[in-house]
């Protein structure tokens, strides 16, 4: 009985999520960065990747991202088309955001295919080796498929499904206190006005690292993955599995490149959802410390922040 209330219960969460998604950017939401890293578009090059049917992009529902990362002194950009050498020769950091492949655009129904080519894979993992910096995110089912031959080049191993607390509904909160959110050089930052003391996650997925890499999101044994066969439909009989020793972001170096993996992308968002204008993302009032994240990744992908 008590598996099938907490069933219905995601369901009918899932689903007032589904039906809010029509997402906006907040145009009110902008965070104060006393010292940018880099005077106004002087710094690296960033690009958003916008060639694999991706639910983020730069104009889109990642704006608020693209705006956060501006405002320390990137240049932005958007990626299109497919991935190669040319496109990646003036990129220092590529940021993909829940890809699709083709055959998901209209339905979120398994199988979920790779987004990515095995050349255009190929040519990610070889750049990032080569001295490139990858952010690679992929949310909750079917983007974790779109994305897992990609991640699992890299050694990371995706779980195609809604990471779910068994005892809280919405999101996730990491904390120090809690031991799911590490203290490691991306969530210590460079200074004390740098530190994360907690973060907000609103869902996504959890994944295997490799013995390289370093946590710091971890997911524990209060973390389920609910794994249905189309988005959103959830019943008793729904695969579960459980998320112990899973994670929800991580960071390692790759050879001279660098790659931060995330399981959920919503928390570097800033949206507001639904006619009472909820809000969502690093704009969240219990989310105070994500755009400081943001900022910590991005500047450790650009070699700003080192041990």
């Amino acid at each position: 009985m008590q598996t099938t209330r907490f069933i219905v219960c995601c369901l009918i969460l899932f689903k007032v999520l589904y039906l809010s998604a029509q997402q906006n950017g907040d145009p009110d939401f902008s965070p104060l960065i006393a010292h940018p890293s880099y005077p106004k578009n002087k710094g690296s090059q960033v690009l958003i990747d916008e060639g694999h049917n991706n639910f983020h992009t730069l104009e889109g529902r990642y704006q608020s991202f693209a705006k956060v990362v501006a405002a320390d002194g990137y240049k932005m950009g958007a990626l299109k088309g497919n991935i190669s050498k040319e496109k990646l020769s003036d990129c220092h950091i590529l940021v993909i955001s829940n890809a699709l492949h083709q055959s998901d655009l209209e339905d979120w129904i398994l199988p979920n295919p790779s987004a990515f080519t095995k050349g255009e894979i190929e040519i990610l993992n070889g750049w990032v080796k080569d001295g490139g910096s990858l952010f690679l995110i992929a949310d909750h089912m079917p983007f974790p498929g779109a994305s897992a031959e990609l991640a699992a080049s890299f050694g990371f191993t995706f779980r195609n499904g809604f990471a779910l607390e068994t005892e809280r509904r919405g999101g996730s909160l990491f904390d120090r206190n809690s031991n799911n959110l590490s203290s490691n050089l991306l969530s210590n930052g460079r200074n004390e006005t740098e530190q994360i003391d907690s973060i907000f996650s609103f869902t996504g997925q959890g994944f295997k690292i490799p013995d390289e890499a370093h946590p710091i999101l971890s997911l524990g044994a209060d973390f389920q993955s609910l794994e249905p066969d189309t988005a959103w439909k959830f019943n008793p009989g729904t695969p579960r599995v459980s998320l112990e020793g899973h994670h929800q972001l991580a960071y390692m170096e790759y050879g001279k490149g660098r790659l931060v993996v995330s399981g959920e992308a919503a928390m570097f968002s800033a949206q507001v959802t639904g006619p009472q204008k909820r809000k969502v993302g690093m704009n969240a009032p219990y989310a105070k410390d994500n755009y400081k994240l943001l900022l910590n990744i991005i500047r450790w992908l650009d070699h700003q922040l080192n041990e």
